[in-house]
């Protein structure tokens, strides 16, 4: 196989592709046994007739298009290993050549990583991020216990006060006609929590349950609905119940009830504990980033729109994830958000963007420092992985293929390289 490679702009190349005659035809002779059922001859059974048979009735162009793809993605897949090339996308395939009892002959056009020149990346200066737990992170910590643990009470003697749980049932009119999503039934709404549109919620303060009124608000000009925006609107509210939440006293008793330990004292050390570890984690993912975004900023790297666009396909896909777990379809956040599938990528693309430098950024220098996971490293990932799944780790083994090794192999070789990067880095207190 002959290769002749050419650059026709920035981050594109066109492979030109000579497959020996004598492989064209073992592509030609796949073909045809793939499609012998399709062709009627004359004297012979479906599928049986001979090859020269079948193309002198059909021509030897009938098997041309599966001769192709048989024959061009494996030629592609070893001109581009052997030029050491790194497609971001499809080729284009343009077919210059073709025939029986010749070789084979055509481009591919393709688009490829771009160089990165590298800037400082050893050493380089960064302001460290410290964990510091306070006592008032401790109280905040037990005042969210106290409140997920209160009992709602139910008042009967006065009227809504800031602070209380409102359950009412309300319709919203804009212009006297009922807007979607405007109607809820038994909804608790804490007074002066800001959940409902601004006016809204102070205007129930005085009333009294069983009580029936009509509030005037206006949507704000930013809100979410454009048909809703800036509308003056009317909702009809009834008032059923005003409940108080009881917070339970902060004492031993306290403690007791919402933990293991037997004193206030205990538990607020083991509070503060716990978010002493999470802040050490975070101060250690901060420092990463900092030192990342310090790296990929020094950087030089002329990106191909088509990364971008793939890695923001990307985010969108594993956005649309997460909205299904939460059992939303993504057409239906992006009809209440007021957006098109256009202004959603626009929200992934600075995003997207700074993926792919670190990405780039970050697999220059671990091929410059010859960044290479060994067996332990390996082996350890896997067995994380396992634990991860709660799975045997000789049984998980099994199931991995060779992708799948690759695939743990890069991720090491990539954290391998940001813990060099943080151990060589300076930090500034």
């Amino acid at each position: 196989m002959n290769v002749k490679v050419e650059n026709v702009e920035k981050n594109v190349v066109q492979l030109e592709i000579e497959v020996d005659a004598a492989k064209f035809e073992e592509g030609m002779q796949k073909a045809f046994v793939k499609n012998a059922n399709r062709f009627n001859v004359p004297g012979f059974r479906k599928g049986k007739a001979p090859r020269k048979m079948v193309e002198r009735l059909y021509g030897e162009q009938a098997l041309y298009e599966d001769a192709i793809n048989i024959v061009c993605p494996e030629a592609y897949d070893e001109a581009v290993e052997q030029n050491d090339l790194h497609p971001v996308d499809r080729p284009e395939i343009d077919i210059k050549q073709i025939g029986s009892g010749e070789s084979l002959i055509f481009t591919a056009k393709v688009t490829v990583k771009p160089e990165v020149e590298l800037g400082e990346y050893k050493g380089v200066e960064v302001k460290k991020a410290e964990a510091n737990v306070t006592d008032e992170d401790v109280d905040k910590e037990i005042q969210k216990a106290a409140d997920k643990n209160a009992r709602l009470i139910t008042v009967e003697d006065r009227p809504v006060q800031k602070d209380d749980i409102a359950l009412i049932d309300f319709e919203g009119f804009v212009d006297g006609v009922p807007f979607e999503g405007g109607k809820g039934e038994e909804y608790q709404l804490t007074i002066g929590s800001g959940q409902f549109i601004p006016g809204f919620e102070d205007q129930l303060i005085g009333v009294k349950a069983g009580d029936e009124l009509e509030v005037n608000v206006t949507f704000p000009e930013d809100y979410h609905k454009d048909d809703l925006s800036g509308k003056a609107a009317l909702f009809k509210v009834k008032v059923h119940e005003i409940k108080v939440k009881e917070i339970p006293a902060i004492d031993d008793e306290f403690a007791k009830d919402v933990s293991e330990f037997d004193t206030l004292e205990a538990y607020k050390e083991d509070i503060k504990g716990k978010l002493i570890h999470e802040a050490e984690h975070m101060a250690e993912h901060q420092n990463e980033d900092n030192v990342i975004a310090k790296v990929v900023e020094n950087a030089k790297m002329d990106i191909p729109a088509v990364m971008i666009d793939n890695r923001i396909e990307s985010l969108i896909k594993d956005f649309d994830m997460k909205l299904r777990y939460q059992g939303l379809e993504l057409n239906k956040y992006m009809e209440i958000m007021g957006m098109n599938f256009e202004t959603l990528k626009e929200q992934f693309q600075k995003r997207a963007e700074d993926e792919v430098k670190t990405q780039l950024a970050l697999e220059k220098i671990c091929q410059v420092e010859n960044i290479v996971p060994n067996d332990e490293d390996v082996n350890g990932e896997i067995k994380t992985l396992a634990d991860n799944y709660k799975q045997n780790e000789e049984e998980f083994k099994k199931h991995l293929s060779e992708d799948d090794i690759e695939y743990i192999k890069d991720n090491l070789k990539i954290k391998k390289t940001v813990d060099f990067l943080v151990e060589n880095a300076k930090f500034n207190v």
